[in-house]
């Protein structure tokens, strides 16, 4: 319990972790974890299970990190900064899951190379080899739009989470047993905002309503199933992202309901060829954000820091 009337004992308190957003610890999750993949599972589908995962968490967190000095306050500057390190969190523990059960996804630097598998699948891999869906990579716009597009995302991905804590693979369990607490945190900082915009000025409910407009065509692609997904879902290892659909949607209404708000009438963005995201399509964003990720990783390949 943190003590409001000395802000400064959160930071000298060990044995606990106020100081940080709610959910986050630094124990490792995985330990005592048995890291084995169970015999009858795919490891090439569950690579790329963990890859999806794992690269909408990395790409989300870049972009939360681009709030880094230009959030409105402070405080929300450390509460963005946060839930990033969450998700950069839970992507490293993904990514390297997806390297240990088919090391064919991760890319070859040189035979000496010194980076470790999660950090080759994140700064080495080209646009077309990421996995993640294309609402994660969208412009920040304003602060509206992420706090939009975190809530779609968070609540989504709580979902998701909330039933892999019982996957057969013990990594995604332990991952997703942990991923549970931080994402209820993501889930109702941004409901918090959403009912602010929405019951504020007239100003902020114009914002709130072009942050819908813009974000909403990209939600239906979070529920589409890739070959992978129905695949592991039927071997109780992943989740098939329809069966969270009717929840994602009530949650979504009720914040919406308490924020005076409603979803706005727009088509939702289709795939071509049949692919999306999943299947290595991004948008325009994705290229820049890559870019910027990466250089410094493809400047200096066998680098140590």
């Amino acid at each position: 319990m943190i003590d409001h009337d000395n802000v400064y004992d959160g930071l000298v308190d060990e044995d606990s972790h106020g100081q940080w957003a709610f959910g986050t610890s630094f124990d490792d999750p995985l330990a005592g974890v048995d890291t084995t993949v169970p015999e009858d599972v795919n490891v090439q589908a569950l690579a790329a299970y963990c890859l999806m995962l794992g690269d909408d968490a990395l790409i989300s967190a870049q972009r939360l990190a681009e709030w880094s000095t230009r959030a409105p306050e402070l405080e929300e500057e450390v509460a963005l900064a946060n839930v990033g390190l969450d998700l950069l969190g839970q992507a490293r523990l993904l990514l390297a899951r997806a390297a240990a059960a088919d090391e064919s996804v991760v890319p070859w630097i040189s035979e000496t190379s010194p980076v470790p598998a999660e950090d080759a699948l994140a700064f080495f891999r080209d646009e077309q080899a990421f996995r993640n869906v294309r609402l994660v990579e969208l412009d920040n716009g304003d602060f509206a739009t992420s706090i939009v597009r975190l809530l779609v995302f968070a609540t989504f991905r709580l979902a998701v989470f909330d039933r892999l804590r019982t996957s057969r693979d013990p990594v995604l369990a332990a991952v997703a047993g942990k991923g549970v607490k931080e994402l209820t945190y993501h889930r109702d900082y941004a409901a918090r905002w959403v009912v602010t915009f929405g019951c504020g000025t007239d100003e902020s409910r114009r914002r709130l309503a072009d942050a819908l407009t813009t974000i909403w065509p990209y939600v239906d692609e979070l529920f589409q199933p890739t070959d992978q997904e129905i695949a592991l879902s039927t071997v109780s290892v992943a989740v098939d992202p329809r069966t969270v659909r009717e929840e994602f949607d009530g949650v979504i209404a009720q914040v919406l309901h308490a924020a005076e708000s409603v979803l706005p009438e727009v088509g939702r963005v289709g795939t071509v060829g049949g692919r999306g995201g999943r299947r290595g399509l991004h948008t325009e964003a994705m290229g820049l954000i890559l870019a910027e990720m990466q250089s410094v990783a493809r400047a200096h390949p066998e680098g140590v820091w």
